[in-house]
């Protein structure tokens, strides 16, 4: 049987419906989920098992950069399956190639290693970071930096770099070698660099998110994020960006890091690269590329089926000139939140973020949660995220019109007035 023949008659895997109970009882409850069933997506929509339809401002957290269903994507992704799907990499995967080359051609970095997550590519940034301080930096015990409030994954070490202890608490004898400082705080920087320099330890690196956004979609400072990049190079340290929320064009920029003005050493990528197609990558300059062949490596990192998804959504951010509608639409998604904001002083305090990142910063003295705001949404067919307790955030794919964003407000305030 050909293999056409075979995508004329796929397997129905989709009319198979769980009640929760039937799905918890198989699936480990690593996640409170909310009680719907998504099933099929196009565009800036999804449905549920129900039939419901929902405009989707999740974008499964910043990661569906041209929404559901992309012509673009599913022409590249069904010509990859026929042609070939996954080697290793002990072969040169020319897709692998082509697409480190537009990262290359598109950013300040020189050499790309794929992998299959933001975790890992965190994890990848963090091994360079000890190597290049051992073998560059003479640092036996080298000390990476990160921000308060940060969330860099789920591994041991990327718990461990992430500065909350909520995601921490459990999973002792954390991973040494990490310290954590405030956000967009230099002066609190400077003095964590000269207090830990004690002899065979000394901080080697530096660990941040151009915009928090588990944290709270707080957007970094211009001059902060300047001077820290003077420090870095005055002590010889690598600065490591962060770029897993709001790289590829989700800021309006491909890159989050070119709305601070500076370059980092290494940053890191991976949601928006594959549109959904499980994808991760570290990028770094030549000047710190130490690894060698053995010292790291991914089975599932950088396959022909990943790169081709990666391919047709840097084709796309670049042919519908989705960087242009990522800050219009951003522009004017903030705008409107505002307004909102100016009815409901008693609930909001704030609305902040680059681009299609935005998150809505509930008052303090509220009773009302981020968690209240996404039910009540999700009712009147909203689909939101909470970053934290008390921020509401927007991440739409990239594609987003004027019209849904007018209708994402709309419903935005009727879920405001519900739970108000």
């Amino acid at each position: 049987m050909s293999p056409n023949a075979l995508l004329q008659d796929p397997p129905v895997v989709s009319d198979a419906h769980f009640s929760p109970e039937q799905f918890d009882r198989a699936v480990m409850t690593t996640y409170g989920r909310f009680p719907i069933a998504l099933e099929r997506g196009e565009g800036c929509r999804v449905w549920d098992t129900d039939g419901k339809a929902y405009l989707d401002c999740v974008a499964g957290i910043a990661t569906c950069t041209l929404g559901h269903a992309h012509p673009a994507l599913v022409k590249a992704l069904s010509h990859q399956i026929q042609k070939l799907h996954h080697v290793s990499n002990l072969y040169y995967i020319p897709e692998q190639g082509a697409l480190a080359q537009w990262i290359v051609d598109h950013s300040c970095g020189d050499r790309v290693f794929f992998c299959n997550s933001g975790a890992e590519a965190n994890e990848a940034a963090i091994k360079l970071a000890r190597k290049y301080a051992h073998d560059v930096q003479e640092i036996k015990r080298p000390v990476i930096l990160t921000a308060n409030a940060s969330f860099h994954g789920r591994t041991l070490a990327t718990i461990t770099a992430t500065g909350q202890t909520k995601y921490q608490k459990g999973f002792e004898p954390l991973v040494p070698g990490f310290e954590y400082v405030p956000y967009n705080d230099l002066q609190a920087l400077e003095n964590a660099i000269a207090d830990i320099d004690e002899g065979d330890r000394r901080v080697g690196a530096v660990l941040l998110e151009p915009l928090q956004g588990e944290g709270g979609v707080r957007p970094g400072d211009l001059a902060y994020f300047q001077g820290v990049r003077k420090v870095c190079d005055e002590n010889g340290l690598l600065l490591i960006l962060d770029e897993v929320q709001v790289g590829m064009g989700r800021t309006g920029k491909v890159w989050g890091y070119e709305n601070l003005g500076i370059e980092p050493d290494v940053f890191t990528s991976a949601k928006g690269l594959g549109g959904g197609i499980p994808i991760g990558a570290m990028v770094c300059k030549s000047s710190c590329d130490v690894l060698q062949p053995g010292n790291h490596a991914s089975t599932f990192g950088g396959n022909p089926f990943a790169c081709a998804a990666g391919l047709a959504v840097a084709q796309v951010l670049e042919s519908e000139g989705l960087l242009a509608n990522a800050q219009e639409r951003g522009e004017q998604l903030r705008a409107s939140l505002s307004a909102i904001a100016v009815q409901y002083p008693q609930h909001i305090a704030e609305v902040r973020g680059w681009g299609l990142i935005n998150g809505v910063v509930l008052n303090d003295e509220t009773e009302l949660t981020s968690i209240n705001i996404v039910k009540a949404a999700m009712d009147v067919g909203l689909l939101l995220v909470p970053a934290g307790p008390k921020v509401v955030r927007f991440v739409p794919p990239l594609v987003i019109t004027a019209a849904e964003i007018e209708e994402a407000v709309q419903k935005f305030g009727e879920a405001i007035a519900a739970v108000g």
